[in-house]
């Protein structure tokens, strides 16, 4: 009876599974067919109508509008914070997991309590800091904000390297190590995968920044790929393809990156759970 409710189970399960994937993915497939359908076949007919002939009409518009800029301000934004972020949250957490110093553990947890405080909740302060330093509609006022850490990759890699144990940092210290070869030779070799999680995280987040671009630049100078899609709705009357065209060309980064670092992800999550 259990074998046999095993094998009537495990179907029903991979067909939930596959329809709350065709659910997920239908947009997106959606907003790729749109983008190849010419602007008066979308409006002539069906949404779901495949376009015919399929048309990249969409794709030069795009850059004739200049978006080609956009993915460049943003690649280069994502790429400067990605890698500040990462150095600053790694040297922060390793300090307050293996180093000793008064107040070590009180100042992690104030500072871990930023996390309650809504985003929306900054950006008029960090508007008044950034225009009075003169850097309002600069790439500087872009990710000046976010260069630091963030508490929420403090936290995770301070766990992290919590767990490592500490009998290989002593050997590291008996062999001559100090506390920075010991961090870049030992604590972050054993902590790629959550590290490559991070940046993920870090790539992502970044990528789609919206609020924050929008509101300490103006123009097409400093414009990030989400502000530039967003302005395409109004600036051309609300052309669809054009805009699922933008919206594929920014999706289509994240999805090459996730493939290429996917396997690490799963690696941090069963060690996390193991440990």
């Amino acid at each position: 009876m259990t074998s046999f409710s095993r094998l009537v189970s495990a179907p029903a399960i991979y067909a939930v599974l596959a329809v709350g994937a065709l659910i997920m993915v239908a947009p997106f497939a959606l907003g790729l067919m749109t983008s190849f359908t010419s602007a008066e076949q979308f409006n002539t007919e069906a949404p779901l109508s495949w376009p015919r002939p399929p048309t990249l009409a969409n794709y030069t518009g795009l850059a004739d509008a200049g978006f080609g800029r956009a993915i460049i301000v943003t690649a280069l934004m994502t790429a400067v914070i990605l890698v500040s972020q990462m150095t600053f949250s790694v040297l922060a957490a390793y300090a307050f997991a293996r180093l000793e110093f008064p107040g070590r553990d009180a100042l992690f947890w104030v500072y871990l309590a930023t996390l309650m405080v809504p985003a929306t909740v900054t950006v008029v302060p960090l508007y008044l800091m950034m225009a009075q330093a003169g850097l309002r509609n600069t790439f500087w006022a872009l990710v000046l904000p976010f260069m630091f850490g963030s508490p929420y990759a403090i936290f995770l890699l301070r766990e992290y390297f919590r767990a490592i144990p500490a009998d290989l940092i002593k050997a590291a210290r008996i062999d001559g190590a100090n506390t920075l070869d010991v961090l870049v030779h030992v604590v972050v070799p054993a902590s790629k995968p959550i590290l490559v999680t991070l940046a993920l995280i870090t790539v992502v987040s970044q990528w789609n920044s919206f609020m924050w671009p929008l509101v300490i630049t103006s123009g097409d100078k400093w414009q990030v790929l989400t502000v530039a899609t967003a302005g395409l709705q109004s600036r051309y009357d609300a052309q669809w393809t054009l805009v699922m065209a933008a919206t594929t060309v920014a999706i289509v980064p994240l999805i090459v990156v996730f493939v290429a670092l996917g396997r690490h992800i799963v690696r941090s999550i069963v060690v996390t759970g193991l440990k």
